[in-house]
Order: C-alpha cells, then structure tokens, then sequence
C-alpha cells in the first residue's frame, strides 16, 4: 500500500507540495480533535480534587479550560477547511491536466496505435478511469494517510499518560495490518479482473450503440444484445467474488482494532486498581478508545480502491508514456511543396500493402491515384500525412523527409478530404471554421460558397448557427462532405489531399462540386483518389496501383493507348456511368 500511495503522489507532480501541506493541517486537526477530550478529562481531576478537598478549584482555571476547549474545537473546523482548500481540488486538477495531456499524445501517435487498442479501451482510459482517480485517487491517499496520523496523533498522547496504553494501541494497530495486508494481497490479484471487466463493460456498450441501425436492419437485437449481456453478468460476477473476499479480511482488520479498544479500557482500569492512574486519566482513556480507531477503520475499504487505482495508473501511464511518431521532428516550415516517394513499402501487421512504390508528384501538379479496392490509395494518402511511418524508403516534402518534421509542421501544410466524413457535434458555422479558427464570417461563408452548402445552410431555420447531431448524422452524406469541403478550402493548405471527396455527392451538384474543387486545388499540390472519369481525366498524373505496387504511370491519354489496368478500370467505369434502365 506504502508503494501505491508513493505512486500516487508522484504522479500528481506539481501538486505535491499541496498534499504534504494538507497532510500538516491533517496533523494541527488530529491534535485539535484529541485536546478537548484531554482538556475534559483535566478538567474533570480539578473537580475531583476540589470535591475531595485536596486543592480548590479556582473560577479563572475554570474559564481558561472552557476557553482552551473552545480553541481546540474552533481550531478543529479550521485545519479541516485548509486541509479541504489544499488538497481536495487536487484530483480535479491533475485529471484535468492529464486529460489534456493525453489529447496531444493521441493526436502524436500513430493510427496504428488506434489499431492495437480498441476505441472503446480507449474511451474508457480517458473517461471512467480518469474519472476513476478524480474522484477516487486523492481521496484514498486522505483515507490512510490522514487516517493513520489521526490515531498516532492520539497514541502520542497516550505515551504522556501511560507509555504502557500506548503499545496497546500500537499493537492493535501492527495486528489490524497484518489482515490489511491479506486484504491488499486478496485486492491486487481480483483488481485486473475488475478493471478488465469494466473495459468489456464499455466496449460492449459502445458496440451495441454503434450497431444499432444495423441490428434494426437486420431485426437481430436479441443475437445483437448478447454480447452487452455477457458484460453485464461477468461484470456483476467479478465484483460479487471480489466482495466476498473482501469480506472476511475487512472483518478482521475491524475486530482487530475494536479488541485493542477494549485492551485499553481493561488495561486503564488495572492501573487504576493499582493507583497507577487517577480516575479522570482513565476517563481519558475510555473515550480515546471510542474514537482513535475510527479513522483507520475506513483504510480496509481504502486498500482495494487503492490497488484498482495502481491498475489504473498502470494503464494511463501506458498511453501516456506511448512514443510519438515525431518526437524527433524539427518544427520546420515548407517553402517548396514537391512530394517525392522514394521506394517506399508498407506493411500492416506483417501484410504487405505498398511495395518498393517510387514516383514524384511536383509542387502544382494535381496526381490521380486509381487502383482496385485494397490496392493500397488510402494508404500512400496516410503516409503522405505521415499517420503512419513507412517502413521502408523515404517519403520527402521539399526535399525534407518527414519523418524529421513535426506534425503540426507538416500538416498545417495539407489538407484532407476524406471519403467518410466526421462533423462535430457543435454548429455548421464551428464545424467550418475548424479548418481555420482565425478566420472572419466573411471568410466562411465564402468557403461554403465554394463548396456549394451555402444555399442548403441558409434553408435550415438556424443557418450557420445550426448545431449538429453527433458525427453530422442529421445531415446527408453528400451535405456532410461539402462542408468538409468547405472546412478543406477555410483552411487553404498548399498541398490538397481527396480521399474520394465527390463519391457521395449527387449528380445534380457534382459538375457545382467539380468546379470548387478544381478552384481549391489551383495552383496546389494535389493527390485525389477517384473513381469518377471527370475527376481523374484532368490530372496532370496518374499512378495505377495493383497489389500494392505501380502498374502503370502517365497521363489519361497515354495510360488509354496502353492494354493494361487502366484501361480496363476506365472501361468499367464507362459502362457503370453510361448505364440505362431497360423495360
């Protein structure tokens, strides 16, 4: 537990000199709790002496004793307000910072690390256990710690009276460990089944959420809902086995400290028996012996939130400790925008997917990539935004390897359109500006312009200030990508990449679309990726994958004279947009 509670205090970093300073008003309380019952039992000897006529109580002792008692139990309120205004916000603070923390490691990874761990771990890592240690993590430390300085608090008075009293108590306490430590033992071993179960908890729920169109479609709910049953049954079993181990090791850790109670009160009246102490004096020692345990009765409850919070930590710090894909990049800025592949391959999980690919796209050209589904387009796009490190070859913007820059750098150079767009719960006016946060109204609407979703914007009832459902599902998907169009041209990057930007466009708008587009790239340098004739027959270049390698490479007139990839793609692409409707 001593290692947990170390653990703990240096992961809230910067705070700690605030949880120390706590722990010290933590201390001041403990001593103002125990004065009035010294201040009571002293008091209560003066009367005894007076009343026997060994010395006479006088009125001014009387007055400063009840001022003494009036100090103690003000004082009492007022360590326990500084001890709550020092410590209490400190689990909001770190969470918070750690939070934000986490969001720049994530942004800095790569998408591979997303494909290692699921969303839903994920999420959870971010929300229910972070939440976890906010609510839960400095008060555990307040638990035990400020718990145990409470009751040697008190047993250090017990030493002024009767040193004897003392090492009960401290017996009581080392007896009370020893089932703790069983308890921790018991904790430590069930904490990975804890945490893993609520993990499944939240994947399963994510799942089911996610899938729920699907499930209706397909009117599965009761296969569907099996897997979300299953968590809910393990998760209750996990925590029914873990409090019934619980159980006997919190039973004995509590009678140990209730006996040694009862040893004291025994023990206090031998020693009145044998005029070793005055009567008032074991009046003392009754009532420290009702309260001076009731501060570490709670460490039981304590030791197994403690060792679910070290699992916790242990998975946090995994992801926050996860390496960055640029953390050896410079902030450089490009000047010159050529794109050059040199001989790069790529692999996913040891399965090939660009092999040995080499071309050069030059600054202001606009370069086509067509190929059939799984040949590798999406993924020469990623690399070129470098979500993922080659794992051979060099990718080069400006002469300059990326692998040397640093993402921002790189990317406040690109921008991206993909073929499965994702708008943020907020306004379509937000969602746009996104693209660039310093631009003016003015400027965005221009862009919505553009892109065509000015006219659509302007029909809804609240316009640019229409707030938008989770992931734009209010929207149609051809609604969607103009505005992310829009956010695309907003953010006027010199270096254009479209991910099958026009695929969910309709055919009413697509020669609209067309033109924005080609006003977007202008002057830029571009790489599509497409499968309509109208977009891929105006590029400068185009680069047929198959199988991961280049097939072919030209233009569209040249790739139209030669018997290969190309031309059958373009020949079934023909025949799929010429099609007609026969009775």
């Amino acid at each position: 537990m001593v290692k947990i509670l170390q653990r703990i205090t240096q992961w809230i970093g910067p705070y700690k000199r605030r949880l120390y300073l706590g722990f010290v008003f933590s201390f001041f309380q403990s001593v103002c709790i125990a004065l009035p019952i010294v201040i009571t039992a002293h008091g209560l000897q003066l009367m005894l002496d007076d009343y026997y006529g060994i010395k006479t109580l006088e009125v001014n002792i009387i007055w400063l004793l009840l001022l003494f008692l009036v100090l103690s139990i003000v004082g009492r309120f007022i360590f326990s307000y500084l001890k709550a205004i020092v410590q209490e916000s400190i689990g909001y603070e770190i969470t918070a910072d750690h939070r934000i923390k986490m969001g720049h490691t994530l942004k800095r990874v790569s998408l591979g690390f997303f494909h290692k761990h699921r969303i839903g771990d994920i999420n959870s890592a971010v929300t229910t256990d972070l939440s976890f240690f906010e609510m839960m993590g400095i008060k555990m430390v307040d638990v035990v710690v400020n718990g145990y300085i409470m009751t040697f608090t008190m047993i250090l008075f017990l030493f002024f009276y009767q040193p004897m009293l003392a090492f009960v108590a401290i017996g009581g306490i080392v007896a009370s460990t020893i089932f703790l430590k069983l308890l921790q033992h018991h904790s430590r071993k069930n904490a990975s089944y804890h945490q893993k179960s609520q993990h499944q908890l939240v994947s399963a729920t994510l799942e089911y959420l996610r899938g729920m169109a699907v499930i209706k479609n397909f009117n599965q709910e009761g296969i569907a809902a099996r897997n979300i049953q299953e968590a809910f049954q393990n998760s209750k079993q996990v925590n029914i086995n873990i409090q019934k181990g619980f159980g006997a090791f919190n039973v004995g850790h509590r009678m140990a400290l209730k006996l040694a109670s009862v040893l004291l009160v025994f023990v206090a009246a031998y020693f009145v028996t044998n005029e070793e102490m005055v009567l008032a004096d074991m009046f003392l020692i009754i009532l420290f012996s009702f309260v001076m345990f009731d501060s570490v009765e709670p460490i039981s409850d304590a030791t197994h939130v403690l060792e679910t919070i070290n699992r916790t930590l242990d998975k946090l710090e995994s992801i926050e400790n996860t390496t960055f894909i640029d953390e050896e990049g410079k902030d450089i800025q490009l000047q010159h925008h050529t794109i050059q592949f040199d001989q790069v391959s790529f692999s996913y999980d040891n399965r090939p997917i660009i092999q040995d690919v080499s071309f050069t796209i030059p600054e202001g050209t606009t370069t086509a990539i067509v190929g059939p589904s799984g040949s590798g387009k999406t993924t020469l796009c990623n690399l070129t935004a470098r979500f993922y490190d080659v794992h051979k070859g060099a990718i080069l913007i400006d002469g300059i390897n990326i692998n040397t820059i640093q993402l921002n750098s790189l990317l406040s150079s690109i921008s991206m359109v993909f073929q499965k767009v994702y708008l943020f719960n907020d306004t379509i006016y937000n969602n746009i500006l996104f693209g660039n946060p310093n631009a003016s109204k003015d400027e965005v609407i221009e862009a919505a312009k553009k892109a065509q979703c000015h006219d659509f914007i302007m029909s809804l009832e609240y316009g640019y200030n229409t707030v938008l459902s989770d992931g734009g599902s209010s929207l149609s998907g051809g609604e969607k990508q103009r505005i992310s169009i829009a956010r695309a041209i907003l953010k006027n990057a010199p270096i254009i990449i479209l991910d099958e930007a026009t695929a969910s466009l309709d055919p009413e708008n697509e020669t609209l679309i067309q033109t924005a587009l080609e006003k977007l790239t202008q002057g830029k340098t571009t790489i599509i990726i497409a499968h309509r004739l109208a977009t891929i027959q105006k590029a400068d270049q185009i680069i047929v994958l198959e199988d991961g390698k280049i097939a072919q490479k030209g233009t569209h007139d040249s790739l139209l004279k030669e018997n290969g990839v190309y031309r059958h793609f373009i020949n079934i692409r023909q025949a799929a947009e010429n099609w007609e409707l026969t009775t």
